[in-house]
């Protein structure tokens, strides 16, 4: 009962202080409210963008290694002229591989693609997009998600026939008045025959990854229409070759261990010799951009701290103010016998509540702020967001309501039922 007072009293303490002095008290919580928007504003585009950015790249995979020219993350103390003069992998490579691997993997495909491709249907035609030939097991290393049609036939890829999954902004300007299925097209003086059509993914922040703009051939007729080099030399498109991996092998250390066994005794290389292909992982990428955005939320919490550092002291300045003004009440409740623990509580109590105010109008603001439609960058407040905000704030009035209290309930009963 007497907690539950207490806290009623706090309250309407804190309530009287705001409605007594209203210019003042907002002014003061402006910092607070300026504070915890700059550091949860900072956090939610950060998370947003990470997001969004991880999402562009699901077209990497999960669990999959990637056997390539490049590594993923180049190494500072290797030259990149190595890197430049290693072969790409081969169409006769990822036969052997594709062979000699074990059990430890579910599938494994060869892709290359070309952009900056025009395709051209009757009248229409669509500019700027990727040509992608891939092997029959992509569908195993990568998603390919139909909304029609069907994906191809062993034979279709094994004779190199010109037939087409083509994205959904290509099938909207080739065949805008109705269903595009077996209906050509013609792309690099070639035509096609779309069997299939993926599901629009619409506008991510990395528009490289889109399936909407993509047309999947087989690979042995893309290898015609690029000349891809049979060597791994040449001006063509880089190739690469996707293993899938199996969720019994943790880490995916076996798969790692067998390809690059594989590959260095396919390229005739010698114990000391180093490798010259690169096992790329998506999680090199994760990790990079893992890195990257923990280092932004860092700066982004280092500056909108500041901010509340000044609001801090702008809420320790009102329970000041509102310590010398409340001295007379302060006295007569010490001399109705109220202990030292009720008289601080009352006072941090009411800081707490002044914060929370601030820190709740700094999110209101943040909330608006990601109420504005965008298709560039999606903003989501998450809940973890709004209770660090909130965190934040009851800790911005502890620490700048603690001293003022504790003045307050230190004060002599008979000095503060004289003061005026």
């Amino acid at each position: 009962m007497l907690t539950l007072r207490l806290v009623f009293e706090s309250f309407r303490f804190a309530l009287d202080a705001l409605k007594a002095n209203l210019l003042r008290t907002i002014l003061s919580l402006l910092g607070v409210t300026v504070g915890i928007f700059s550091i949860i504003a900072v956090f939610t585009v950060v998370d947003s963008l990470e997001t969004n950015i991880r999402s562009s790249l699901d077209f990497v995979g999960d669990k999959i290694i990637y056997v390539q020219k490049w590594p993923f993350i180049f190494s500072p103390d290797s030259p990149w002229w190595k890197y430049f003069n290693r072969p790409n992998p081969t169409p006769r490579e990822f036969q052997q591989l594709r062979r000699q691997l074990g059990p430890n993997n579910k599938g494994v495909a060869m892709f290359a693609a070309s952009g900056s491709n025009t395709f051209k249907a009757g009248s229409n035609s669509v500019a700027d997009c990727v040509l992608q030939g891939v092997t029959y097991d992509f569908r195993a290393v990568r998603n390919v998600p139909l909304k029609e049609g069907r994906y191809f036939t062993t034979q279709e890829m094994d004779a190199g026939r010109p037939v087409a999954i083509i994205g959904a902004i290509i099938a909207e300007n080739l065949f805008p008045n109705g269903n595009a299925l077996g209906k050509e097209f013609k792309v690099r003086g070639r035509t096609f025959t779309v069997i299939g059509v993926m599901e629009k993914e619409g506008k991510k922040l990395l528009t490289i990854a889109s399936n909407d703009d993509n047309c999947i051939i087989p690979f042995s007729l893309f290898a015609k229409l690029f000349s891809v080099s049979t060597t791994g030399y040449g001006n063509g498109p880089s190739t690469s070759i996707a293993v899938k991996g199996r969720d019994e092998d943790a880490g995916l250390l076996d798969l790692e261990y067998e390809i690059q066994g594989v590959m260095r005794n396919i390229r005739g290389l010698k114990p000391r010799e180093e490798d010259n292909f690169a096992l790329n992982r998506p999680e090199m990428i994760a990790s990079m951009i893992g890195t990257l955005f923990s280092r932004i939320g860092v700066i982004g919490a280092v500056i909108g701290g500041l901010a509340t550092l000044v609001g801090g002291f702008g809420i320790a300045n009102i329970m000041f103010v509102s310590v010398r003004e409340r001295t007379n009440i302060i006295g007569i409740q010490k001399s109705l016998g109220a202990k030292n623990f009720f008289i601080l509580f009352q006072f941090l109590f009411e800081a707490i509540c002044l914060c929370l105010i601030g820190g709740g109008a700094g999110l209101f603001l943040v909330w608006l702020v990601t109420t504005i439609p965008q298709d560039a960058l999606p903003l989501t407040m998450t809940a973890a967001r709004i209770a660090l905000g909130l965190l934040i704030s009851v800790a911005i009035g502890v620490i700048a309501g603690i001293v003022p209290a504790a003045v307050a309930a230190n004060l002599d009963p008979v000095i503060a039922i004289r003061a005026k």
